[in-house]
């Protein structure tokens, strides 16, 4: 029998995610407002930007403390550059739940899940 060389690399945890993924990301920034469901009231909507998106969710950045868990509202602004009924107004909103939340600054940064998958 002959003996086989058998390297052992590690591993990094960058790779580790990137094979657990159900969804290819991108690296997108869009600017987007941000709402907690649980609230009407205008001061828990912020402006944010998304860092990465996939058919499944986002990372964003956003200066609204959401907790873990939380249920938020995802709304692109989008200028209206016709009046024609062929080009939709606004895009509808995304709901979305907050699965992973890190504080960097003054900034959150979220891992949002869409509970409806884009596309």
């Amino acid at each position: 029998m002959s003996q086989e060389n058998f390297s052992h690399q590690p591993i990094s945890n960058t790779e580790i995610d990137e094979d657990r993924r159900r969804a290819k990301r991108m690296e997108l920034q869009i600017p987007l407002f941000v709402r907690r469901r649980e609230s009407r009231d205008d001061r828990s909507m912020e402006l944010a930007k998304t860092i990465d998106i996939s058919p499944l969710g986002a990372f964003i950045v956003c200066p609204l403390s959401i907790c873990l868990g939380h249920a938020v509202t995802l709304t692109i602004p989008v200028p209206s550059i016709t009046t024609s009924a062929l080009v939709p107004a606004a895009m509808q909103p995304i709901q979305a739940r907050v699965t992973r939340r890190q504080e960097n600054g003054d900034a959150q940064w979220i891992a949002v899940e869409f509970l409806t998958p884009l596309g």
